[in-house]
């Protein structure tokens, strides 16, 4: 996974695993806003962003609007932003939907995100003030990502990439399957015209049908001696032909049932699951990028 912590290295995780995996950690802070934005990662790209948040917020204050406060609570499950008093969830940002998460070095109190949105997949760039611990926060969320991606990786997430070979196989069977009977088919034909050849070319009186003889593909010996040829001929008809076995369950070259990978077990998983997977998959591969950087370019954004 292309993660990249470009700082911190040298430090340490602020929880422990399991404060992250089965509960969350919350933090107190004043919502800036969220906005869109062009790119996934960049300094530039959540520079921009802030300083837009923070000129709009500018305006409201002078308006006498105050800034939001809300409540982030962070887990392996993601980031959830919540009105303080009623709790109500506003916004709930996955990990593997986050690619980019940055705090003012300068200013201790401002950090932000860039986060994928789940319905309109637009990227959106969310902005806080964070009452000086900007940092912690920005290493708790890096923190919950790495349990996160662990997490994916240890139920299931491995075998994505296993499962589409297994479809593509899957599809080329099918394939087989559907040339196969349209061999067989022709197959039937053909011995349904040298039938036919053989009777017209017979006597009336001394024809007697014989058993048809079975294709390669059901792998059954011809016996002359078989149930249809002791069916006799009624004024110089023979008889209905077999009927087709259409019916019987579709089965491979080798005489077994078609394998599903999506219905072989209980560790596979539906269509609607695999999509999710592969989402995931697709975002933890791109990773989460921490940084520091500096927002406050101006006097304008020295306070908010």
């Amino acid at each position: 996974m292309n993660r990249a912590f470009s700082r911190k290295k040298d430090k340490t995780w602020m929880h422990t695993p399991e404060a992250l995996s089965k509960q969350y950690i919350p933090y107190n802070a004043k919502f800036l806003g969220s906005t869109e934005v062009e790119q996934p990662k960049g300094t530039e790209v959540v520079r921009d962003a802030v300083r837009k948040l923070k000129f709009a917020r500018h305006i409201k204050k002078s308006e006498g609007q105050k800034i939001p406060k809300v409540e982030l609570q962070i887990s392996i499950y993601g980031v959830k932003i919540l009105e303080p008093k009623t709790k109500e969830v506003q916004h709930n940002c996955q990990l593997h939907r986050i690619s980019f998460c940055a705090d003012d070095k300068t200013d201790k109190r401002i950090f932000t995100f860039i986060c994928k949105d789940s319905e309109s997949n637009k990227h959106l760039c969310y902005v806080f003030d964070s009452e000086k611990c900007a940092e912690e926060i920005t290493l708790t969320i890096g923190q919950a990502f790495d349990l996160a991606y662990r997490k994916f990786l240890e139920s299931g997430g491995k075998d994505v990439e296993t499962r589409k070979q297994i479809a593509g196989l899957q599809k080329r069977i099918q394939d087989l399957e559907i040339e196969n009977m349209e061999l067989k088919n022709k197959v039937q034909d053909l011995e349904n015209q040298l039938r036919i050849a053989q009777v017209s070319t017979s006597p009336a009186e001394s024809v007697t049908l014989k058993s048809p003889s079975t294709d390669i593909f059901d792998m059954i010996p011809f016996s002359p001696v078989s149930h249809q040829s002791l069916i006799p001929t009624r004024n110089g008809t023979q008889p209905p032909p077999v009927p087709s076995r259409s019916t019987e369950i579709k089965r491979d070259l080798f005489g077994a049932e078609p394998f599903d990978p999506f219905n072989c077990g209980a560790g596979d998983f539906p269509p609607d699951i695999q999509s999710k997977l592969d989402e995931m998959q697709e975002g933890f591969k791109m990773g989460l990028t921490l940084e520091g950087t500096v927002f406050c370019l101006d006097p304008l954004d020295s306070r908010c």
